[in-house]
């Protein structure tokens, strides 16, 4: 998936997978299937994927509802670094974040 977004090419076959976003049953409007991704040049973060009219991934419609859609979506390091503490191990987090002991 590909993406141009404030003049910033986002692209899912250069950029590295941190981690695989799988959530929600079949039919659900909360469902998302997507990854979050890293840039390999300037190390910014972003999803891209599908998600429910429920997800963030979700696009208004002209009759006022919502439905699913695919996406990319920059993040900020502190929003990946949310979406990583829900999704990905311990290990891919301390890869890919910086992380201070409690």
């Amino acid at each position: 998936m590909k993406a141009i977004i404030d003049g910033k090419r986002y692209d899912t076959e250069k950029a590295e997978l941190v981690c695989e976003i799988k959530d929600g049953a079949v039919g659900d409007f909360r469902r998302i299937d997507a990854g979050l991704y890293r840039t390999p040049r300037s190390k910014e973060f972003f999803l891209a994927g599908w998600g429910g009219a429920m997800t963030v991934f979700a696009r208004s419609n002209s009759d006022n509802t919502r439905s699913g859609s695919n996406k990319v979506i920059p993040l900020s390091e502190q929003d990946a670094l949310a979406w990583a503490e829900q999704f990905a191990s311990v290990e891919v987090i301390e890869q890919f974040f910086t992380v201070k002991d409690a």
